[in-house]
C-alpha cells in the first residue's frame, strides 16, 4: 500500500500546483448544470491526477468527476477522484477549494489524500495507520456536548431545485451549536473536522469523489462517519454525517427533527 500512498501524494501535489499556477488564469467556465460550474483547471487538473496514477497502476479502475468511470477496468482497485473540490470557489478567487484523491480496494476505501493548496495542507490517511497532516498525526477534538461546537455543513448544487435543501436542519444547528460555518468543500470540511477544527459536518447530496478520501481521513482521526440517521455509511451513499463521536448522537437526533 505504500506505493499507492506514495503516488496518491504525487498527484494531489501536481493538481495542487496546478490549482495555484491557474489561480489568475483560469480559463473557460463552462457549466453542467444549474449552478454546477467546471472550469479548464478541473479538467487539467484531472488528467494529471490520473497520467500519475495510471504511470503506476495503469490496470486500476477510476471514477472521477469530469470524466465518470473508466472502461475495460476489470481491477479490484479503483480510484475516486475529486481534481478540484470547491470549483465554484475557485472560480470566484475564494480560497477555499483542494483536490481529493481516495483508493477503493474491493469495497473498501485504503487510502485517502487531500490536499489544500491554499494553505500548503497535505491530508494523508491510509487505512489502520491513522491520519496525518503534514506529517504529523492528527485527531478529532474531544468537546463533548453540541452546544459548545463549531459545526459546518454544504450545500450542493442540486438542491437548488430540490424541496430536500438543507436548510431546515440548517436552522435546528444554528440554534442548538455554538456556531455554523459554509465553506464550499466538502473534502476540506470533513478533514478539519478530522483534526478537530469542527466538532462535527454534514450534507446532502453528495458523490463518491466528493467524501472517499475525507472519510477514511475521519475514521482514520478516530471520528465516526455515518448516515444522517446513525446507521453505516458507504461513500456512494449521497448523504455524511461525521463528527468527533462525542456529539454524534445529538447531531443525529437533530437530523430527525422535522
Amino acid at each position: 500500500m505504500k506505493d499507492a500512498v506514495e503516488v496518491a501524494v504525487e498527484a494531489a501535489l501536481a493538481a495542487g500546483k496546478i490549482q495555484r499556477e491557474r489561480s489568475q488564469n483560469i480559463g473557460r467556465i463552462s457549466s453542467k448544470g444549474s449552478h454546477d460550474l467546471v472550469t479548464e483547471v478541473d479538467i487539467l487538473c484531472e488528467q494529471e491526477v490520473i497520467r500519475i496514477i495510471k504511470k503506476r497502476f495503469p490496470g486500476h479502475q477510476f471514477l472521477a468527476e469530469e470524466s465518470g468511470a473508466s472502461q475495460g477496468a476489470s481491477s479490484p482497485s479503483k480510484w475516486i477522484i475529486d481534481p478540484l473540490d470547491g470549483t465554484i470557489n475557485y472560480a470566484h478567487g475564494f480560497p477555499c477549494y483542494c483536490v481529493s484523491i481516495g483508493l477503493e480496494h474491493e469495497g473498501e476505501i485504503i487510502v485517502g489524500v487531500v490536499y489544500n493548496p491554499n494553505l500548503d495542507e497535505l491530508f494523508v490517511a491510509e487505512k489502520g495507520k491513522g491520519a496525518t497532516l503534514n506529517s504529523k498525526s492528527i485527531s478529532v477534538s474531544t468537546i463533548p456536548k453540541l452546544k459548545d461546537s463549531l459545526l459546518v455543513t454544504g450545500f450542493t448544487p442540486e438542491v437548488i431545485h430540490s424541496l430536500d435543501d438543507n436548510m431546515g436542519a440548517f436552522r435546528n444547528f444554528m440554534k442548538a451549536s455554538q456556531a455554523l460555518r459554509r465553506p464550499g468543500s466538502a473534502a476540506i470540511d470533513l478533514c478539519y473536522t478530522a483534526m478537530g477544527r469542527f466538532e462535527g459536518f454534514w450534507e446532502l447530496k453528495l458523490n463518491s469523489w466528493d467524501v472517499a478520501a475525507g472519510f477514511l481521513i475521519m475514521q482514520e482521526a478516530g471520528g465516526q462517519v455515518t448516515k444522517l440517521d446513525g446507521n453505516p455509511l458507504s461513500v456512494y451513499d449521497r448523504e455524511i454525517l461525521a463528527s468527533n463521536g462525542l456529539v454524534h448522537d445529538e447531531m443525529v437526533d437533530i437530523l430527525g427533527k422535522e
